[in-house]
């Protein structure tokens, strides 16, 4: 009897995989992270689109325009103008990392074997599951908080639980994701093509109810909060490394929606259309609610949940509550969910499925924020919020990523000029086993050097803006690590 070997599948530019014993009985496959089939690649560039919407329209994008001000010493229009540039600068690793999903129908994690090793894909994979997890117990904890408006307003005597009202919100909120995403890809389009219009709709509204509060022309003029002689130029690049940042992790794990999509026209289209202008138009609306906000509530507040839940008006609230809790939720099922869930299951697919990646990730998202929680429950008495550590430590975490992506570009484009052995992605001892040398060291390298330059002055640029730095030399020690050594394709 002849044991039948898997054979990709090339329908158009598309690939699939007819899959047999070689593959199917392999420790690193399992059917959530094979290839899609090309009848399953139902995305066109609209969904892309309003993915992307759903997944900008989120408490953080509010308060971008906010920290760049802040914390980066721009005007408003310096930092709006900020955000739509390094929104467009972030296309380029997103459309390119996504065409290897969209050609083959693979992954993030399977993508990775080829510049890491079956093996060796696992380190970056847990380094971007992780952040992932940090940002769900995040992200669930403002969808719970908006949920506790929510029923104050609803509920009678809701409001008196207090605390312990927002934790019974963080768990609701968390089966709601959990059961999103078991549910499938099919599941996370209907729900981001129908919360798309919804935000756009109600976020228009929001501008609308805002801005007779606020003088657009006076707020365009206040002046930068930096020294006056001091040069734009610094401040503009280490606000645009921070923007470009936010969506760092995203443009690592794109190959994780890409591989349902049409066409590569369908995934660089969509992304072009739903991504620049929604965080641009969001991260407006951020700037102008919070300048509205001393008029509207007495108080400057740049948190949108808790300026809505002080509005005097009833129905406003339940309104926009509704709003923030279908954001939060778009957002989280998108970026925080779907990543994790491949990711783990790379490690060991045999015992490790979709829907225990899925529990997983949430189980590790509400142990991350357990301590805050215990807090909201009035158990511990403190003034330390741990949202506020994770926040600022995932910053600075996500920009360590920077290499994979280089590394990922250079590999797919120039070393293997756009062709993938795809049977053997998912084979113990094929072509990508083990840990390859070439992808860990050019990952390693700049990470150490980041580090390093976190603590020392004269290098403190290499960390500022260490997205770009950190993409740059992966890609280019990767390169030539290749060339060195002659490595085997």
């Amino acid at each position: 009897m002849v044991n039948k070997v898997s054979q990709p599948i090339k329908t158009g530019l598309l690939y699939e995989l007819e899959i047999e014993d070689d593959v199917l009985n392999s420790a690193y496959f399992n059917h959530d992270i094979a290839p899609t089939k090309t009848r399953e690649r139902t995305w066109t560039k609209w969904h892309v689109a309003a993915l992307w919407v759903g997944m900008a329209i989120c408490v953080p994008t509010y308060t971008l325009g906010g920290v760049l001000t802040s914390f980066f010493g721009l005007n408003v229009k310096e930092a709006l103008l900020t955000i739509l540039l390094a929104n467009i600068v972030i296309l380029i690793p997103l459309t390119l990392n996504a065409c290897a999903g969209t050609k083959y129908g693979i992954p993030f994690p399977v993508l990775l074997r080829s510049s890491f090793g079956i093996l060796g894909s696992n380190l970056p994979c847990l380094i971007r599951g992780i952040v992932a997890c940090g940002w769900f117990g995040i992200q669930t904890l403002f969808g719970g908080i908006a949920i506790h408006i929510l029923l104050s307003h609803l509920l009678p005597g809701w409001e008196s639980l207090e605390g312990k009202g927002e934790v019974v919100g963080f768990f609701l909120f968390l089966f709601l994701n959990i059961y999103i995403v078991i549910k499938g890809s099919e599941s996370i389009k209907v729900l981001e093509s129908l919360s798309a219009p919804i935000l756009l709709a109600v976020g228009l509204g929001l501008m609308m109810w805002a801005y007779p509060q606020v003088s657009v022309t006076e707020l365009l003029a206040e002046p930068a909060k930096r020294p006056e002689n001091a040069s734009f130029w610094p401040y503009f690049f280490g606000g645009l490394t921070a923007m470009v940042g936010f969506w760092a992790t995203l443009s690592l794990n794109i190959p994780d929606f890409s591989r349902y999509a049409r066409s590569q026209k369908d995934q660089i289209l969509g992304q072009i259309i739903g991504l620049p202008v929604t965080m641009f138009f969001f991260a407006s609306l951020g700037v102008v609610l919070t300048a509205a906000s001393q008029g509207l509530v007495g108080e400057t507040i740049s948190d949108p949940v808790n300026l809505i839940g002080k509005i005097d008006n009833p129905i406003w609230v339940v309104i926009a509550m509704l709003f923030i809790i279908i954001a939060t939720l778009s957002t989280n099922t998108a970026a925080n969910v779907v990543s994790p869930t491949n990711d783990f299951q790379n490690i060991a697919p045999k015992k490790i499925n979709h829907t225990k990646g899925v529990l997983l990730t949430g189980l590790i998202g509400f142990l991350l924020m357990s301590y805050d929680l215990v807090q909201r429950m009035g158990w511990v008495n403190t003034d330390f919020k741990l949202e506020d550590m994770y926040s600022n430590w995932l910053l600075g975490y996500s920009s360590l990523l920077g290499p994979i992506a280089g590394i990922m570009i250079v590999d797919y484009f120039i070393i293997r000029k756009r062709y993938l052995n795809l049977p053997e992605l998912y084979k113990a001892q094929g072509l990508y086993k083990g840990v390859r040398f070439q992808g860990m060291f050019a990952f390693i390298f700049p990470v150490c050097l980041t580090l390093i330059a976190v603590n020392n002055q004269a290098f403190s640029w290499f960390y500022h803006y260490g997205w770009f730095t950190g993409s740059i030399l992966g890609g280019i020690t990767y390169y030539l690590l290749c060339q060195i050594t002659s490595a085997k394709l």
